[in-house]
């Protein structure tokens, strides 16, 4: 006779992981002159969050290139400043990142080891010879915990 148990499942519906994802789509800065410059910080993750494996970080962003723009580089840093760990750097970009007033938009993402609880994200943006500032238009930066 076959077995009459009934067959477990597990599935996503009702499962909250919201508090594992960080976001923000506020631009806080653009770069003036040549300067590395914070674009976005996201919120810091809730503490009670258990990050076990890392945090991936996605970004993107589009600006409008100042005045002598030789190049442009965006990195995604811990932490709020211009000094953290870099988790992302897309290196002196040249294609496309030279002419004044040309819009440009960039994307890029990195996965930490070393995301902590609480941690937060920062995404800069620097012009190379900017003689004058660049407008960020929009930016999108996101963690997600693991």
């Amino acid at each position: 006779m076959p077995s009459q148990l009934s067959t477990i499942g597990i599935n996503g519906a009702g499962v909250d992981l919201t508090p594992r994802v960080t976001k923000t789509s506020t631009v806080i800065g653009s770069p003036a002159l040549a300067a590395e410059t914070i674009v976005a910080t996201t919120p810091a993750f809730d503490t009670s969050v258990p990050i076990v494996v890392g945090c991936l970080v996605i970004a993107e962003i589009a600006y409008t290139l100042g005045t002598s723009a030789a190049s442009a580089r965006v990195r995604i840093r811990q932490g709020t400043g211009t000094s953290g760990t870099v988790v992302y750097d897309s290196g002196a970009m040249t294609g496309g990142h030279n002419s004044a007033g040309l819009l440009v938009a960039d994307s890029g993402g990195g996965f930490d080891l070393a995301a902590a609880a609480g941690q937060q994200y920062t995404l800069t943006l620097q012009i190379g010879s900017g003689a004058a500032a660049s407008t960020v238009s929009i930016v999108s930066l996101v963690a997600i915990a693991f």
